[in-house]
């Protein structure tokens, strides 16, 4: 029965129609609930609401173009959700909330360059106390004590830019080249890694995949829509600079509770992403080594992401 549930999950996915959408609207959510129901600390809660459209414009060194806007919010707090004595913070309480908007550039050359920036605010009026009492409520959780104490409130704009190659592709099996830069108020760092997928069934071209946030087509690209189902595998080793949601912003002074980062970071996403007729899935589980100058926080932590997109003209 187990085999058969497992053909038929897999015929469904074929089953996808190889219509062009040229748009997608996805809901995003980060939270170390999804891998445990025990466990809530450190980066505990990540919400993203993302559109992203199709250019129309043609350029001949490039297979298409993809501008995004989000919207999303990220909850930081320490080893657990209450914590009543200021000496037991082994990590701020921080909330950050941003809109931001990139744009991906995918080249003929199997390579993708993503530049883009967000602006927003670190501190209380980010509502992270809110969200996570909110959140505690649904889950029959007692509220969070501790947010008097978190990051002060501070002006965030940070940032980024991307940098991918295809260094070898197959039928079911390709590696990736990923280099990651941030730099603004909030996160300062580089990264570099691989990104590996390994398919169910045949991969489509990076230009044209779920893996890359590529597989929106209109009619003057040369793709359709196809179905996608993989597993991947992405480890990044990041030097991190600054990080203002640990260390508190440098627009402000006497931070009721901050720490130093560790410099070296290496965090590893393991996950499997896979399409369904107009949707895209995802579930995943990244695991990063220490960050923090606390010799109280351990050397290593998990959190769980689930996504879902839906695609349309």
């Amino acid at each position: 029965m187990i085999k058969k549930g497992i053909l038929l999950f897999f015929v469904a996915i074929n089953c996808f129609s190889q219509k062009k959408f040229s748009k997608q609207i996805s809901l995003a959510s980060d939270n170390d609930l999804f891998i445990s129901l025990k466990q809530d600390r450190y980066y505990t809660s990540g919400v993203f609401l993302t559109y992203d459209f199709l250019s129309n414009k043609e350029n001949e060194k490039l297979y298409k173009k993809v501008y995004t806007i989000q919207i999303g919010q990220q909850l930081y707090t320490p080893f657990k959700a209450n914590v009543f004595s200021i000496d037991q913070h082994d990590r701020p309480f921080a909330g950050y909330l941003y809109g931001g908007f990139e744009f991906s550039n995918f080249r003929k050359d199997e390579s993708i360059i993503r530049i883009g920036g967000k602006i927003g605010v670190i501190g209380p009026s980010a509502f992270g106390e809110e969200l996570m009492n909110y959140v505690h409520e649904i889950y029959g959780f007692v509220p969070a004590i501790g947010w008097k104490y978190q990051i002060k409130e501070a002006f965030a704009l940070n940032f980024n830019a991307e940098y991918t190659k295809q260094l070898s592709t197959s039928k079911h099996l390709d590696i990736n080249w990923m280099n990651k830069a941030n730099l603004g108020t909030i996160f300062t760092d580089v990264s570099t890694g691989l990104y590996s997928r390994i398919g169910f069934i045949p991969l489509q071209k990076i230009a044209n995949s779920i893996g890359f946030n590529s597989n929106l087509n209109n009619s003057i690209s040369n793709f359709e829509n196809k179905a996608e189902a993989f597993f991947y595998i992405n480890p990044m080793l990041r030097l991190a600079l600054y990080d203002a949601t640990i260390q508190g912003s440098f627009f402000n002074e006497n931070e009721a509770v901050s720490y130093g980062i560790k410099p070296i970071v290496l965090t590893t996403e393991l996950g499997f992403k896979f399409t369904l007729n107009r949707f895209n899935f995802i579930y995943s589980v990244t695991h990063h080594t220490k960050k923090i100058k606390s010799f109280r926080v351990p050397l290593n932590n998990f959190y769980g992401s689930l996504g879902i997109s839906y695609l349309f003209n």
